[in-house]
């Protein structure tokens, strides 16, 4: 890929996730569930990522076998975390940490979730240029480095679906209501799902970067600014208020003993 067709790209994929995003604030306004929200944001930055993985095709007019694989991972992964957001907003509707931003924003809160979802719309701009230079690695054979990408983007999609199956578990019992879920994955970490949707990002530069691809560099951005928003921005911080608000002492229990975001056990303080 060329640098004139990339900034082609740019353009036609920043007013794709733009207009994407536009209507994912226009159905939360409608609906009043404002988990519908990243249900948009993943199907939408998946429809651009894979449309940008296999556009422009070579020559022969035929994809690479990189270009498809590329597509299907990043298909993979929102058909995985697209379906796990669909149900739950379908049951629940709100989004805590969405609905207690429209809150404390009070009459600025359509302006400004409007400013919020372009801002996510520009991630997902990020995420989608880091998909599709991987796919346009001109590296004429997948190769190893292909393979631990795949492998690894795997691995972050078992483990994501994991955390979530774990705590559906553990809130699906009545006895648990007014309890934390510390079982399994979430014994080492806060936020364990978040981890391992951060893990998924790390594939795109194994694809990419290239001696012979200085374009393949560029990928680095996606773990970087998916690290930025989960541990910094829309992630941890919103949530870990929300659980305050909601659960008090209980929960600041849980982060004196429990990592924030890498799931590994924590020392303890003797040690």
């Amino acid at each position: 890929m060329s640098l004139l067709q990339l900034i082609f790209q740019l353009v036609l994929m920043a007013l794709a996730l733009s207009t994407v995003m536009a209507a994912a604030w226009q159905i939360q306004r409608r609906t009043r569930a404002t988990g519908w929200i990243d249900v948009c944001w993943t199907f939408g930055t998946v429809l651009v990522a894979c449309v940008a993985s296999l556009v422009p095709v070579p020559e022969d007019g035929v994809p690479t076998a990189r270009q498809i694989m590329v597509a299907l991972l990043v298909a993979i992964w929102s058909l995985r975390l697209g379906s796990h957001l669909l149900s739950r907003t379908w049951k629940a509707g709100d989004d805590p940490r969405y609905r207690d931003l429209i809150d404390q924003w009070g009459d600025t809160a359509d302006r400004r979730m409007f400013l919020q979802l372009q801002a996510q719309a520009a991630v997902g701009l990020i995420l989608t240029i880091s998909v599709a230079l991987a796919a346009h690695n001109p590296r004429p054979a997948l190769g190893l480095a292909d393979l631990f990408g795949a492998v690894l983007l795997l691995t972050g999609l078992i483990g994501e679906a994991l955390s979530d199956a774990q705590l559906s578990k553990f809130r699906s019992n009545p006895a648990n209501r007014h309890r934390i879920c510390e079982a399994g994955l979430w014994k080492w970490s806060r936020h364990p799902n978040y981890f391992f949707e951060w893990l998924c990002w790390l594939a795109y530069p194994l694809i990419a970067i290239d001696a012979s691809y200085p374009l393949g560099w560029i990928t680095l951005l996606a773990p970087a600014c998916m690290y930025w928003v989960l541990v910094h921005v829309s992630g941890v911080p919103p949530l870990e208020q929300h659980m305050l608000r909601s659960r008090g002492q209980q929960f600041r229990d849980v982060q004196a003993r429990t990592r924030p975001f890498f799931p590994f056990p924590k020392p303890t303080s003797g040690s």
